[in-house]
């Protein structure tokens, strides 16, 4: 158990701290279409992005998928920067026409797996509980999102409903800010 709250709490880190700007703005980006009446299609997107980057976290413990990671560093904000764009042409936001989130999470979230992978790649496969390891920071990592995506509806709802701000408008201004940052990491990481 002292290994899965290890494990747990690097999860945790992984999304909450000042060091994960990149995977904050991946959530804010995903999650920008969405309002708190969607919390059901928001968790499975999360969980649909922690299935993703668990997968190639998993598969780079083994060392079964390597990449440099200089490499994925620069992919981590294109990813961003993707999905942001990808918002600025949704007009209406009904789970049919929302589904490509789903798409980006999963896809996406394997390329974040990856930036991860590396730094820890070592501690888990030096330790004995591999399972127990990865199943900690999977969770760590789902409850960090999950901290980040409810901050994130609660905001959405304060600036629809009380600033009386249309949707269409509040996506558009939480996307290009969301973008604009990525971009910018882009453009430093290469």
């Amino acid at each position: 158990m002292q290994d899965f709250v290890f494990y747990f709490e690097e999860g945790w880190k992984h999304i909450i701290s000042s060091d994960a700007l990149d995977h904050q703005l991946f959530i804010a980006a995903l999650a920008a279409i969405y309002t708190l009446r969607d919390w059901k299609q928001v968790l499975i997107l999360v969980t649909a992005f922690t299935i993703g980057h668990s997968l190639t976290l998993a598969l780079s413990v083994l060392d079964i998928v390597r990449i440099n990671s200089k490499l994925v560093e620069v992919l981590i904000p294109v990813t961003i920067v993707i999905t942001a764009f990808s918002n600025l042409f949704q007009r209406k936001f009904t789970p049919r026409t929302v589904r490509i989130n789903y798409f980006l999470a999963l896809f996406f979230g394997l390329i974040h797996g990856l930036g991860f992978a590396n730094s820890i790649r070592m501690m888990l496969a030096s330790d004995q509980s591999l399972g127990w390891g990865l199943f900690g920071f999977n969770v760590g990592l789902e409850a960090g999102q999950l901290v980040v995506v409810l901050v994130l509806l609660l905001f959405a709802k304060i600036i629809l409903d009380f600033f009386r701000v249309e949707r269409r408008e509040y996506v558009i201004f939480v996307s290009a800010a969301v973008f604009g940052l990525s971009a910018v990491m882009v453009l430093e990481r290469i």
